[in-house]
């Protein structure tokens, strides 16, 4: 991404042990030298956005370490040579250039043939082979429908159940490509365990991109096992974990993308606002930490349950990380019992600091958020509820005030000091549904 003009010099072919060269969005004009050959080390190379024209050497078959080798958007034309790293490479790598031929598979047109007669051959295979699949594909299909009209709707069932959990494999340079080399630019989130990036496929379909830090790679020794049980995991308020990409230098899962990004975004950001009903509704859903809005502001959960994941000496990690946010419950912090009423703390501390837009780690000393709520119940709740909030006027204002006051009291009783005394989340469901109820009246 420079200005960089001219020819890619010559001499570049004497860099045999280079590993990695992106000459991306910049003014090179000129061909590929046909030294680049010599560039034996060679595994990732991106010449894409350039003004380069003529042929791809032929003689860069011989790259025999190359993985990754974009010439998207140039002048090139000619064929697009076959052999080599050149086989594992898709029609992506090619498009918007001026006349490229070759092989179907790079979705380009075929070609000139030498000869007519040669021309004509060709159109002999093809119309054979036509013939020939045309022989094999009708009976089948005739078979395979007769076999589904006789099963009937069990069959279709189960063959949809099976393609629902069938996992997409998405490997290491599609990734790196989908994310723009994980540009900054592309960067949505960071956490203790790694980064999020926002990333688009081939395909047009945008993905969320977490790549773990290596430092903590201890922490993930049972990462693909992991990984293959999240894969399989369908719910309306999880989100989908398409597939997994691990290797020595490299953890990350591939989520489906939440276009309305983080529930904090619309809790503190100046340009955003969720008012009592949104809020509410949201809450409803949630069960955990941190929450990823989709296109109908239906709220999908992340980072569930990682602390059962992890063995006991990574677990502490994780442990003192939500210790530090204020979301973790004390009997985990001191003792490290781990319970379903643990999750309902969570929940808890979450509830309070949606409705006062407050975080629970911006109080000092021994004071709380759970605290600080509980001193100004039941009659000062305007006191700690988000300005914001409240809206009504006249007649409408203690409603709305009550409303406000039903949720903290049911975010505190999450948030009992004793595991025993806190109410289950099939009951916490039910009270915030009936809070609704009332809200709507309002």
């Amino acid at each position: 991404m420079n200005q960089f003009s001219d020819g890619i010099p010559r001499e570049i072919g004497g860099l045999e042990t280079l590993v990695q060269l992106s000459l991306r969005h910049n003014n090179l004009q000129g061909t590929i030298p046909d030294s680049m050959r010599n560039m034996v080390g060679l595994e990732f190379q991106d010449l894409s956005h350039n003004n380069i024209s003529g042929n791809i050497p032929k003689s860069l078959e011989k790259l025999q370490n190359l993985k990754y080798f974009n010439f998207s958007v140039n002048k090139l034309y000619g064929e697009i040579p076959s052999g080599g790293p050149f086989k594992n490479l898709s029609s992506q790598f090619f498009i918007y250039n001026e006349a490229l031929c070759g092989s179907s598979r790079f979705s380009v047109p075929p070609c000139p043939a030498s000869s007519k007669h040669r021309s004509n051959r060709k159109k002999l295979l093809v119309l054979f082979l036509f013939l020939g699949i045309a022989l094999v594909v009708v009976p089948s299909t005739f078979i395979f429908f007769w076999i589904r009209y006789r099963k009937g709707t069990r069959v279709l069932q189960q063959a949809d159940s099976l393609s629902s959990v069938t996992s997409e494999r998405i490997s290491y340079y599609e990734l790196i490509q989908a994310t723009d080399l994980l540009s900054e630019s592309n960067l949505i989130g960071s956490g203790s365990f790694g980064s999020v990036y926002k990333g688009v496929l081939r395909s047009g379909t945008a993905i969320a991109v977490k790549v773990f830090n290596l430092q903590l790679d201890a922490a993930f020794k049972s990462f693909d096992m992991e990984c293959e049980v999240l894969r399989s995991l369908r719910h309306r308020n999880l989100i989908k974990v398409i597939t997994s990409c691990s290797n020595l230098d490299f953890k990350a899962l591939v989520l489906e993308y939440m276009p309305n990004g983080s529930l904090e975004k619309y809790l503190y950001s100046h340009n955003y606002f969720l008012d009592i009903r949104q809020r509410l509704s949201i809450m409803i859903d949630v069960a955990s930490e941190y929450v990823l809005l989709d296109d109908d502001m239906v709220a999908h959960l992340r980072d569930f349950g990682f602390s059962k994941l992890l063995g006991e000496d990574q677990g502490d990690l994780y442990t003192k990380t939500l210790a530090i946010l204020g979301y973790i419950a004390p009997e985990y912090g001191l003792e490290g019992l781990v319970s379903t009423k643990c999750d309902v703390y969570s929940y808890g501390v979450m509830l309070l600091e949606t409705f006062t837009r407050r975080k629970p780690n911006e109080f000092e000393g021994d004071l709380s958020l759970t605290q600080w709520v509980s001193y100004s119940l039941p009659d000062a709740v305007m006191d700690v509820v988000d300005a914001n909030l409240v809206t009504a006027t006249g007649n409408g204002l203690p409603k709305e005030v009550d409303v406000v006051a039903s949720i903290m009291k049911v975010a505190l009783d999450c948030c009992a000091e004793s595991p025993a005394r806190r109410t289950n989340m099939k009951d916490v469901v039910g009270m915030l549904q009936k809070t609704k109820i009332q809200l709507l009246a309002c």
